[in-house]
């Protein structure tokens, strides 16, 4: 009966520990609360001082943040643009800005 009971005790206890190993590294790195890593709909929700942060730390440079705030805006509120990362979003934009600054 000891063994019976060890050899079980031993099997919950293996299964307690994959099952928190899947916790911690499947579902914790999903809620990210960055907004350089976030969607779009993310985006929306922030402030416009955290927006301007944002901008700051994904185009390492402190001009047209105004111009670049906006044009992420703007794609914020295009249709089906909710799940689109913020990375991508101002990676276009600051494209663009420099694409027009060169022309």
């Amino acid at each position: 009966m000891k063994k019976f009971i060890k050899k079980y005790l031993k099997f919950i206890i293996g299964i307690c520990v994959l099952l928190g190993v899947v916790f911690v590294f499947v579902t914790m790195p999903h809620r990210s609360s960055s907004l350089e890593t976030g969607k779009l709909k993310d985006w929306r929700a922030a402030s416009i001082e955290r927006r301007i942060a944002a901008a700051k730390i994904l185009t390492a440079s402190d001009t047209n943040l105004d111009l670049l705030v906006a044009c992420v805006d703007k794609m914020a509120t295009l249709p089906e643009s909710a799940d689109m990362p913020v990375r991508d979003a101002a990676e276009l934009c600051f494209m663009g800005i420099k694409l027009k600054e060169n022309i």
